[in-house]
């Protein structure tokens, strides 16, 4: 143990002396993997699914991203208790006392999470500096200014985490300064709407039960717009239960990914920590992950959800000013994303009318005709549904700080979350490159990991058209994993030949094992729900069940996990 950790020790147990409050203010001092994890949580994906939970379920979800991220801090929490006894490495324990097929699935998935997650990161943070911090980059050459930036500050906070002690430090300073900024930008977008009494509270909080109904089928809000459209409102019906399930699975993998999972073990042990340490573990967890997710997740989903949810009305405003641009350049494209999005939606509904084919062979000035006549009710529900960017979001905090000012805000939120989640991918990937050449994971072989999914530098570029290639087989790879991860702790958790006398035993026990088998059932039925039947289009006529052999190899690991286990472990994990 350094020297650092034992005098860590040595502060907690004079707190504890003292009292509670001397030693939730120690906890809070002496606080850093978990912030790490918030770093990593609080990025594109976590935007994205929170954005759009607003967009188009309105308040009814609130409750989905705090009990995954609980669920989740529930795994992570079992990690730190068995990394911290065994002071172990995880991968290595996973595979001598459960299975090598887990444990290299488990490090497959979070490379190739690491690597394909890291495009739109970047893409993220470079579109955030061009809209909402500098719009003067929003050039060709801008955008190489913009994501190279991104690069280099991510490469050298990651640089400084090898430095040793005091880089390590600053390492997680610097992070939590950034997560704090995320949060309070967030928070201050619904602190300007409350300010103008534009938040209904009453059905914000009730939107935080759990109503598992609203997993299939569209919520109360959108029933009457739907009705409106008569003959097609089964059609509009089926394709926003679909969309809903894309983004609640979105939402729900972002709380706690693959890579948070490979991540906590190895930032605990890097600072040293031991069993001593186990009660700040979970405790960092607490305030490091949940308080910052919930609060800036939460925030997005209010704002979004009071400006946009049922609203179509700023949409025509941008097809009307589109139209006014198309007067004076009649091949000019879409450059807001909610436009693109809603004309998206209308041509849906013309090729289920008239027919793909026939859809195909609009020239663009009948195809724009062809909108333009689609009954009122289309016309809503297709801008009701259109995503939002953030430089809609932002506008929120006009009110409040005036246009210029909430651009700002809103950037430097939006750059945190990309920028923080950037470096942890690249940390992670480090620990994840040394286990695959069975190295420690330090020194210049952790550097080098560091350094590959810095290709994500290209997502500004590429990431549009990259995404159907790359972003299925990583989700579906991914999803089925994170349930793999969390039965491989919940193995270990339970394996006397790692714990031994560290097992825990009677209540405790149970305890442990009633929360993480709950954690794992729902993870793995998220899962199930989310890999069914996708798939992935090989040219123009296969489409691979990607999904359906996922899951089919999802099967298979967790069975032959068990049986290696009990073979490994006998009668005395009973």
């Amino acid at each position: 143990m350094s020297n650092n950790a034992q005098r860590e020790l040595e502060l907690i147990n004079e707190a504890k002396a003292k009292g509670t409050a001397a030693t939730v203010a120690t906890f809070v001092r002496l606080s850093g993997p978990g912030w790490l994890q918030g770093a990593i949580t609080l990025g594109g994906g976590s935007l994205a699914g929170a954005l759009y939970l607003g967009v188009i379920m309105g308040y009814h979800m609130m409750w989905l991203q705090p009990v995954a991220m609980i669920l989740g801090v529930i795994m992570l929490s079992a990690i730190s208790y068995v990394t911290l006894s065994t002071e172990e490495r995880p991968f290595g324990a996973v595979n001598r006392h459960i299975s090598p097929l887990l444990g290299w699935g488990w490090l497959i998935a979070t490379i190739m999470a690491n690597i394909v997650w890291c495009l739109p990161q970047f893409a993220l943070g470079t579109a955030a500096i061009q809209q909402n911090l500098a719009p003067s980059l929003a050039t060709p050459d801008g955008k190489v200014i913009a994501a190279v930036s991104l690069l280099v500050a991510g490469s050298i906070v990651v640089w400084f985490y090898e430095s040793g002690s005091w880089g390590i430090k600053l390492f997680e300073i610097i992070l939590k300064v950034m997560v704090g900024i995320v949060v309070l930008s967030f928070f201050g977008v619904v602190a300007a709407m409350t300010a103008k009494g534009l938040l209904p509270w009453g059905e914000i909080f009730a939107g935080l039960i759990p109503n598992p109904a609203y997993l299939f089928k569209p919520v109360p809000s959108l029933a009457e717009p739907i009705a409106a459209a008569g003959e097609y409102s089964q059609w509009w019906s089926d394709l926003i239960a679909g969309m809903q399930k894309d983004k609640i699975i979105t939402a729900f993998a972002t709380a706690v990914g693959i890579n948070m999972t490979f991540l906590l073990p190895y930032s605990m042990l890097r600072k040293g920590w031991s069993r001593g340490h186990r009660e700040l573990a979970v405790f960092d967890l607490s305030i490091g992950l949940i308080v910052p997710f919930v609060l800036a997740t939460g925030c997005v989903v209010i704002a979004a959800a009071s400006q946009f949810h049922g609203h179509p009305n700023d949409v025509f405003a941008l097809e009307v000013e589109y139209e006014a641009q198309r007067l004076q350049d009649p091949d000019a494209k879409p450059k807001a994303k909610e436009l693109g999005e809603y004309f998206g939606f209308l041509d849906q509904r013309l090729a289920q009318a008239m027919g793909k084919e026939q859809f195909a062979n609009l020239t663009p000035a009948e195809r724009s005709g062809a909108r333009a006549a689609l009954p009122e009710a289309d016309r809503n529900l297709a801008a009701m549904l259109a995503g939002r960017d953030n430089l809609a979001l932002a506008k929120t905090l006009a009110p409040l700080v005036g246009e210029g000012v909430a651009q700002k805000l809103f950037g430097v939120g939006v750059v945190g979350m990309a920028l923080s989640t950037i470096i942890i991918l690249m940390l992670i990937n480090g620990f994840a490159f040394c286990e695959l050449l069975g190295v420690e994971p330090s020194g210049k072989w952790h550097r080098v990991g560091t350094f590959i999914p810095a290709i994500g530098v290209l997502g500004p570029f590429v990431w549009s058209k990259a995404a159907p290639a790359l972003a299925t087989p990583t989700s579906v790879m991914g999803g089925a994993m994170l349930p793999i991860a969390y039965f491989s702790f919940l193995l270990l958790m339970n394996s006397p030949t790692l714990l031994g006398k560290n097992m825990p035993r009677g209540v405790a026990r149970v305890w442990w094992n009633t929360l993480m088998i709950f954690a794992t059932v729902v993870a793995s039925l998220a899962s199930v729900w989310g890999l069914l039947g996708r798939t992935l289009s090989i040219g123009d006529n296969y489409k691979l069940p990607i999904g359906n052999i996922a899951l089919g190899a999802l099967a298979v690991l967790l069975l032959l996990g068990t049986v290696s286990f009990f073979a490994k472990n006998g009668s005395r994990a009973e």
